[in-house]
């Protein structure tokens, strides 16, 4: 934690997101001093048109902080080097997934805070293991859903505790992901080798994954529809998505997960599926089922939706089914309403009983420096979180329905998918 003034924050992963939390949050903190970066890339890399930021790399990261701050802040390829060689109290990480885990924990072992970027980890093992550390080192930690922190998932919560809608024993929840962001089902390994570029050290890119060689399908940009490196729709979208899911109804762990989709690879999530998960009943709450939509594919419109009226926003959405009503909102828990409207008109909310929030990083930067309350997307919620969304993935690559054993974690009936719970890293890399 640290004990000056403001909080020396280093940046692990100068890619679309890092970009984007370097110019929208960091940087414009007054409480932040932007320490050093770290990118494997020391040299800037183009990103797709449709994306906002499209340079990243460390010169356009210590460009950025430059044309903001006026000076130049260190820059390192390795985040090892980085970690031993400068005083940091926390680092934000916007690496690809399949480096979350091994970074956060470098952190987390120097007893340093950590803001990682969803989902919190790559499998459901590194999930367990990171939120453990952490809280055995007591260091602040933040996971990226960022919509955690909004009022409306807030009001979610909120109209379900008041019982606006009864008892909930359904959800159905989407996105639209992969969509156009990125090419995923039915990848196949590429044959031809391309030369690595000359700034990049590939090696550190790959990390604790198995190598392979270079190839441009996977860095900057499409690594999310890789198995070895990404976590598909559900990695990319579910912890904004099923956040206000896990909070409202405090559903746990699920007993079973069954997934159905277009062809899934040795090599890559499926273009497009459905996953139903089975949580069991909980104090005085009952069971509930999740159903999951990805890839365009969609729930049924509920019948008192009224006619033309959109449901969810364009990244997802969210239907909670209640014994005396539906609530349906966007991504991140966006725009509550309950359906049809005349309910909602009508609807008397609730005095307000969440605490209200600073902001999804100021929340975390003021809890590193000792004057705010523990971060609402910490690791003792993100990572539980982070273990159901992946746990669709092992539901997806095993190819039948799984029983979850969720405190041992385990998969009970199905014994070859326990291999999708966790990883072997290369050598070299361990957690």
């Amino acid at each position: 934690m640290a004990d000056n003034k403001k909080l020396n924050v280093a940046c692990i992963g100068i890619g679309v997101r890092g970009v984007g939390l370097l110019k929208n949050n960091l940087l414009s903190n007054s409480d932040v001093n932007i320490v050093a970066l770290c990118d494997v890339n020391t040299g800037s890399r183009d990103y797709p048109e449709f994306i906002s930021d499209r340079h990243g790399g460390l010169d356009a990261g210590i460009a950025i902080v430059k044309e903001k701050n006026g000076r130049l802040c260190k820059g390192y390829q390795d985040y090892r080097q980085m970690l031993e060689a400068e005083d940091i109290d926390a680092v934000v990480i916007a690496t690809p997934d399949h480096s979350h885990a091994v970074i956060t924990m470098a952190a987390i072992n120097k007893g340093i805070g950590v803001y990682c970027e969803k989902p919190l980890t790559h499998n459901i093992a590194e999930a367990r293991k990171v939120t453990e550390a952490a809280r055995a080192a007591g260091v602040v930690t933040q996971m990226g859903n960022h919509g955690h922190s909004s009022e409306d998932i807030r009001l979610v919560c909120e109209w379900i505790s008041d019982g606006a809608i009864g008892d909930v024993t359904e959800v159905q929840a989407w996105t639209n992901r992969p969509a156009d962001f990125w090419p995923q089902g039915g990848l196949t390994r590429p044959e031809e080798k391309m030369e690595v570029p000359a700034n990049l050290d590939w090696d550190l890119w790959i990390g604790p994954a198995a190598y392979r060689d270079y190839h441009g399908c996977y860095e900057p940009h499409d690594w999310r529809g890789w198995w070895e490196f990404g976590t598909g729709s559900l990695g990319d979208m579910g912890c904004h998505i099923l956040d206000p899911v896990f909070w409202a109804l405090d559903i746990g762990s699920p007993i079973s997960v069954e997934a159905s989709s277009t062809e899934v690879t040795s090599e890559s999530p499926p273009l497009a599926s459905m996953i139903i998960y089975e949580f069991p009943s909980r104090r005085s709450k009952p069971a509930v089922k999740l159903t999951w939509y990805d890839g365009g594919l969609m729930p049924a419109s509920p019948d008192d939706l009224e006619d033309g009226r959109r449901m969810g926003d364009s990244n997802g959405g969210v239907i909670f089914v209640g014994s005396k009503g539906k609530i349906m909102c966007g991504c991140y828990g966006s725009n509550p309403r309950l359906i049809p409207e005349t309910k909602m008109r009508k609807y008397t909310k609730p005095a307000k009983s969440i605490a209200r929030s600073v902001g999804h990083m100021q929340e975390w930067v003021d809890a590193c420096l000792g004057k705010g309350e523990k971060p609402g997307s910490n690791f003792d919620y993100a990572g539980p979180l982070t273990e159901i969304v992946l746990l669709a993935n092992v539901a997806l690559r095993a190819g039948e329905k799984i029983e979850w054993d969720g405190p041992n974690m385990r998969v009970t009936n199905v014994a070859e998918a326990n291999a999708y719970v966790r990883r072997l890293y290369r050598g070299g890399w361990s957690l």
